[in-house]
């Protein structure tokens, strides 16, 4: 197996910040916590962070290594490349938008976006909740399990076009364009089904009403607002900042088997499908503020959290979130993502009394063989924090 190093700076990787975790954070009491992560690393993950916050306070931990082949932990509070939990910051933003009277919920998409020639049947409320039924940029697995093929991807595939790839700089409507010419999956709002176009028109549309763009408007209404510093809309820069894992993708090249570092790479390809950064912090800040009522007027946030079925038991979906049901009735209000290498996890209670938010790093690869610890993971934080439920699925950014 060959590895090759990436181009960050890994003087900054090995400092004290690597595992550090304040005494009154990481706190003797919860040694479950700490066993589980290290269950989950032995599971096939290079290294993960968790912070949990409950009626017992905050605790923080690591366990694992930040890089293959190193002792030093993952940072507690790093930076990680959040894929599909960027949905939610997004469906926030609209939503936001719509309190502000610059956006219709229920208003045909096609009435802001005339040039996109979209169906006049799809609403901004169909594309937050993935019932458009549009094409999957990223490609579409049906019923039969024929693939459709959409841009290059890392899955699915012998991985070597998209390392080819994997520094291009693909522009939304690009990305929209691609889908729309495709058929659509069915018609508008007779259906459930996860698409990542349905977030860059998202995008598309916040820039047009507004007249600036996506990383403005995330500052002006939920980074700056909330205080998170550690939150990045990265656009089309490989660039993540230090501290960070490292994430890696094992591909063919050549009859051989390759593991390199892919820590830097365009995010451009997925856009506001997965594209965000953040930390396991800023992840709790954020949801925890938002379920609290403290970013959305009361009667938009219970919009948002209000479920609909998806064909997937005790797992429903309201506006940009996963709405789970766990095993004594409770509900979870979620949204994870996966994004070649790196993972995040972001769950919270009604009223976000309770978080819990985690950062992954691994070893991706075409075939999607860390899919199943993935969801394993997710089960059992779920079941140690908040008592059971349906693991979100965690749309890989596809």
């Amino acid at each position: 197996m060959t590895i090759t190093p990436s181009d960050q700076d890994k003087s900054t990787m090995r400092t004290a910040a690597y595992g550090a975790v304040p005494q009154a954070a990481a706190g003797q009491d919860r040694p479950e916590l700490q066993k589980a992560i290290e269950e989950i690393v032995d599971s096939g993950f290079v290294g993960v962070s968790l912070r949990v916050h409950d009626e017992r306070g905050e605790w923080a931990g690591s366990a694992g290594a930040a890089e293959l082949g190193g002792t030093a932990k993952p940072p507690v509070d790093g930076y990680i490349r959040i894929g599909s939990a960027t949905k939610t910051f997004t469906a926030t933003l609209v939503l936001q938008l719509v309190a502000e009277g610059k956006i219709g919920l229920d208003v045909p998409a096609a009435g802001y976006l005339p040039e996109l020639g979209l169906d006049g049947r799809i609403t901004v409320r169909m594309l937050l909740q993935h019932t458009s039924g549009l094409f999957n940029f990223t490609g579409e697995v049906h019923d039969d399990g024929t693939v459709a093929r959409g841009i290059p991807i890392p899955y699915g595939t012998t991985g070597e076009e998209w390392m080819d790839n994997r520094l291009k700089t693909y522009r939304p409507q690009e990305l929209v364009e691609q889908a729309l010419s495709k058929p659509a999956r069915f018609e508008p709002g007779t259906g459930w089904s996860y698409s990542n176009t349905n977030y860059v028109l998202a995008r598309l549309l916040i820039e047009k009403v507004t007249g600036r763009s996506l990383a403005e408007e995330m500052r002006r209404l939920i980074l700056g607002p909330l205080g998170l510093s550690g939150t990045v809309v990265p656009d089309a820069s490989p660039e993540i900042p230090a501290p960070h894992a490292h994430a890696y993708y094992r591909y063919e090249d050549a009859g051989e088997q390759r593991t390199i570092d892919i820590t830097r790479q365009n995010p451009s390809w997925i856009s506001t499908g997965g594209d965000m950064i953040s930390t396991t912090q800023d992840l709790h800040t954020f949801v925890s503020a938002l379920l609290g009522g403290k970013v959305l007027p009361a009667p938009l946030l219970a919009e948002m959290c209000t479920p609909r079925p998806t064909g997937i038991p005790g797992m429903d979906y309201g506006l940009g979130v996963f709405v789970l049901t766990t095993d004594g009735g409770g509900t979870v209000i979620s949204h994870n993502g996966a994004a070649v290498g790196h993972a995040a996890l972001m769950y919270g209670t009604p009223g976000g009394g309770k978080t819990l938010t985690a950062a992954l790093n691994c070893v991706d690869d075409a075939g999607l063989s860390i899919a199943a610890a993935f969801q394993h993971v997710q089960q059992r934080l779920l079941n140690e924090v908040f008592g059971g439920g349906q693991a979100d699925p965690a749309q890989p950014a596809r």
